[in-house]
């Protein structure tokens, strides 16, 4: 058994760390415990597991310790996650209006752009929102219903957990997942086309 202490670390140092242990275990797979002090940490923590095929639990320890444990079989080795399907376009925006000048303006065309996502044939892979940008995704968003036909055409929307606990407005995510800087990282470095908004 492998333990990582992620304590007080923020995302997505946690995650990196999580998935090193889990590369040095080798073909011969393992277990790798990381503590961690955040639920965004355990939940990102259990995703990036999932999305490697590994097993993972969590429990709560005292004075707020999450203890994360992942199992990797034997044979299970971590691969890289790219999308070889689909468009392979990837959209990364980082604010809550498009282009430079008026707001208000800003405001009407990032809602513009965001329709027009869901009109393209095939759809984008993954929508990455962070900084102001993850005010698109929370529940009273005007881009609401575009982002929900979006992520049910396929879409994988993604936003900053860092970006949405800063702007308190984490338990009014409307629609996607909540990551870290680790896996917007890696939906960019697959994607065929990025554009950044």
């Amino acid at each position: 058994m492998t333990q990582v202490d992620a304590l007080g670390l923020a995302c997505p140092i946690p995650v990196i760390r999580a998935k090193k242990a889990l590369e040095a275990l080798g073909e011969e797979g393992g277990v790798v415990v990381v503590l961690v002090d955040s639920d965004i940490s355990r939940q990102n923590l259990q995703k990036m597991a999932t999305g490697l095929g590994y097993q993972s639990e969590y429990m709560q320890k005292e004075n707020g310790v999450i203890e994360v444990t992942i199992v990797a079989g034997g044979g299970c080795a971590v691969v890289s996650q790219t999308t070889e399907d689909g468009s392979g376009l990837v959209v990364a925006i980082g604010r809550d209006t498009m282009g430079e000048g008026s707001p208000e303006l800003g405001h009407i065309l990032i809602k513009g752009f965001i329709y027009a996502l869901q009109e393209l044939v095939p759809p984008p892979t993954h929508v990455l929102f962070f900084n102001s940008g993850s005010h698109l995704t929370s529940s009273d968003s005007n881009s609401l219903e575009d982002l929900r036909a979006l992520e049910a055409a396929g879409t994988v929307i993604l936003t900053c957990g860092t970006c949405t606990n800063y702007y308190e407005i984490t338990e009014k995510l409307g629609v996607g997942e909540i990551a870290n800087m680790y896996g917007i990282v890696t939906a960019m470095a697959g994607a065929k086309r990025l554009i950044n908004i």
